[in-house]
């Protein structure tokens, strides 16, 4: 499994934006494109960001790294 690397406000925006987007989609004008809301809302849910990792970025706090 891979190592938390999406901290508080980061999650949180993940998130929000991801059901935007599946919304737009679901709802609005994006149609099939809305499905591309599933990475950022994932990303947030699971805490983890695969880009993140090979970037060697990480938003989470001191504490939390690995758990």
């Amino acid at each position: 499994m891979l190592a938390k690397n999406v901290g508080g406000l980061d999650k949180i925006l993940r998130i929000v934006a991801g059901l935007v987007v599946l919304a737009l989609g679901a709802f609005g004008p994006l149609g099939w494109w809305g499905l591309v809301g599933l990475v950022p809302l994932l990303t947030g849910l699971l805490g983890t960001c695969p880009l993140y990792s090979m970037l060697g970025f990480n938003t989470c706090p001191a504490g939390r790294f690995g758990g």
